[in-house]
């Protein structure tokens, strides 16, 4: 529950199997109820009028924002399916988008919901394809400025490939350094995606293909020969995201994310075996995951702060009723606002690489200082519950002896709940 979930909300417990708990997560259909939020064409159009007007201050776009902050994150509050919430942040992180660039704070929230969240159990091209496919990717990475030299636009225009989504499709979402590419290939595939872009000016903008930007003649990729037109990168992204370079990248990502900072090569052989069997079925390959993990209560993956923040608000049970999209005091916006004080803040990576796996990226002194000032804060807004009931309850068998011991000593109960979450095994899941 904690290191596949999200940690235990409040005195939760498992009325089923492990394995079976986690299993049923995924064979069920998604319950998450998102509300008060639109699509990416809702999006794409508050963007499209702002520019257009030349709107100062995001008056469109803020309120769009702030509605899926307090939707998606009033959902990882309450969810009772945390594995396959786990898995779309996880999948969100792999492709990342950033507000950083791109102009894609009107859309990043639809991105998550549309393009990751209904392919997680599903094959890992079909999410591909809807990640490269949408405006928030191609926004981004800048595919909209990638123009064929030899197109129309491009000769008229003398303007030419912008390499950014095609590079980082490579090297991040599908095959990695390790797969084997090389620079020619990177050109290759940005000429074979020369043409997606977004087009803001429809009734329903969103993507399209622009065949006046794309450049002619066929292209080789990887060896292998991709035809003209959209049809071609569609092709291409199906033999990238079947490529067994991409199946053994991916299954490196799950178990580094789930089991250890140092995955064993014989588990991301058991992991990327299974996409490879399956024709990369996400659900199959998740499953995989428990089996590796050693069955002592020690250990577990260090966590990251949206992590800790979101597993300190759920064993707290704060959240319930829904947050108000404008409402800084709301458990929503709580969490938001802890996910930037302890060092990663939402939809904000520095980079398209998304936030760090390893714990010695979130482990500094001063990240743990940071850390317990703000359980601190925490402790002191919930009256209910008696601290060691939540901590044998969050913890199990993890819980030491010695943390007990000094949440029995402590000056308060606020005191007592503080020690909890300092303690190291709850920086741990």
């Amino acid at each position: 529950m904690n290191r596949f979930g999200w940690g235990i909300r409040g005195t939760q417990t498992l009325s089923d199997r492990p394995h079976d708990w986690l299993a049923r997560q995924l064979h069920e259909p998604d319950a998450a109820r998102f509300t008060g939020v639109g699509t990416t064409a809702d999006g794409l159009i508050a963007l499209h009028t702002q520019r257009m007007n030349r709107v100062q201050g995001d008056p469109l776009v803020k309120p769009i924002f702030q509605a899926e902050v307090a939707t998606q994150l009033d959902n990882l509050l309450l969810t009772r399916q945390p594995f396959r919430e786990r898995l779309a942040w996880f999948w969100f992180n792999h492709f990342t988008v950033s507000l950083r660039q791109g102009g894609t704070r009107a859309i990043i929230g639809a991105y998550m919901r549309e393009a990751i969240r209904p392919h997680v159990t599903g094959r890992f091209v079909d999410m591909l394809v809807a990640v490269m496919r949408h405006p928030a990717m191609l926004m981004y990475l800048d595919n909209a400025s990638s123009i064929g030299p030899d197109s129309p636009a491009g000769r008229r225009g003398h303007r030419g490939l912008n390499e950014n989504l095609a590079r980082e499709c490579l090297e991040l979402h599908t095959l990695s350094p390790q797969g084997g590419y090389t620079q020619a290939d990177v050109t290759a595939f940005a000429a074979i995606l020369t043409g997606w872009g977004v087009d803001l000016k429809a009734d329903q903008p969103g993507f399209v293909f622009r065949e006046k930007a794309h450049e002619p003649g066929t292209k080789t990729l990887m060896g292998h020969r991709f035809g003209e037109g959209e049809e071609g990168g569609l092709q291409a992204l199906h033999f990238l995201g079947t490529h067994p370079a991409t199946y053994h990248h991916i299954a490196t990502r799950m178990v580094a994310h789930f089991i250890t900072d140092t995955p064993d090569a014989r588990d991301v052989t058991q992991v990327s075996r299974v996409l490879q069997e399956t024709g990369g079925n996400l659900a199959a390959a998740a499953l995989v995951l428990p089996t590796l993990v050693n069955t002592t209560p020690e250990g577990g993956k260090f966590r990251s702060p949206m992590d800790y923040a979101t597993a300190v608000m759920r064993a707290l049970s704060m959240g319930g009723t829904p947050s108000q999209p404008d409402d800084p005091h709301s458990p929503a916006h709580t969490l938001l606002a802890a996910f930037a004080a302890l060092g990663q803040p939402l939809w904000t990576a520095p980079l398209p690489n998304g936030w760090s796996d390893r714990a010695a990226d979130w482990a500094a002194p001063a990240d743990m200082l940071a850390r317990s000032d703000w359980a601190w804060q925490m402790a002191g807004q919930v009256r209910d519950g008696d601290p060691l009931d939540i901590a044998h309850a969050v913890l199990g068998p993890a819980l030491r002896a010695q943390t007990v011991t000094a949440m029995q000593h402590a000056g308060s109960r606020q005191d007592a709940l503080t020690l909890l979450f300092s303690s190291p095994e709850f920086q741990r899941r």
